[in-house]
């Protein structure tokens, strides 16, 4: 079931696409989709070893900022619609009604107790790491090039930020839910810690 969240006209659901038949094949090794966990990197290290790298190897800033727009742009694709789904079971997209409002939707799988046990950790901390640092990287390029007055570079560094600071936040919303959904969980939290207190001074000693 959708739930519309009226602040910020965004929806947590539950990924109801997911394929299924990746929750009853066999866990063979630590890494089940090497090819998806290869690529989610790939993409992104490359933007930036190009970024560090280019002027080393081309006089053209032009030819540079197309491969590091294009790299980015294939990151952005890959990670969004592909890794997520298959390494982490999230997802994020945008979709318009028939009014032409636009809402922002935040999947995640509902994992199964069998799915738990087939769950891969390492790809996992690869999809996370890779997730959170290249945007800092990003970010540390864009003051580098700011303090040091390469204007130029500055917008190929913002493209960096802002491609991949959009599927971290995206990511982490499918993870922790719409912030109506947290505050229930930590209000749930509370009441069961206050009654299970109160439960326990009652008991006789």
């Amino acid at each position: 079931m959708l739930q519309q969240d009226s602040n910020d006209d965004t929806e947590d659901v539950s990924l109801f696409d997911a394929e299924e038949e990746t929750a009853n094949r066999p866990k063979k090794s630590k890494i089940r989709h090497p090819v998806a966990s290869f690529f989610h990197l790939f993409f992104r290290v490359s933007a930036i070893v190009v970024y560090l790298l280019c002027e080393l190897f081309s006089s053209s800033f032009i030819a540079c900022m197309v491969t590091i727009i294009l790299l980015l742009s294939c990151d952005f694709w890959a990670v969004k619609n592909v890794t997520g789904r298959l390494m982490v079971g999230l997802r994020w997209w945008n979709h318009i009604d028939e009014d032409g409002k636009s809402h922002w939707v935040f999947e995640s799988r509902k994992a199964s107790a069998q799915e738990s046990k087939t769950v891969s950790e390492a790809e996992s901390r690869i999809f996370w790491l890779g997730l959170i640092a290249c945007p800092v990287l990003w970010v540390i390029f864009a003051f580098s090039a700011l303090f040091s007055f390469r204007v130029k570079w500055l917008a190929v560094v913002i493209m960096g930020v802002v491609l991949q600071g959009a599927n971290l936040y995206g990511y982490i919303r499918c993870k922790v839910g719409s912030r109506k959904n947290l505050t229930n969980m930590a209000t749930s939290y509370l009441g069961k810690q206050f009654l299970k207190q109160n439960t326990g001074d009652e008991q006789p000693s």
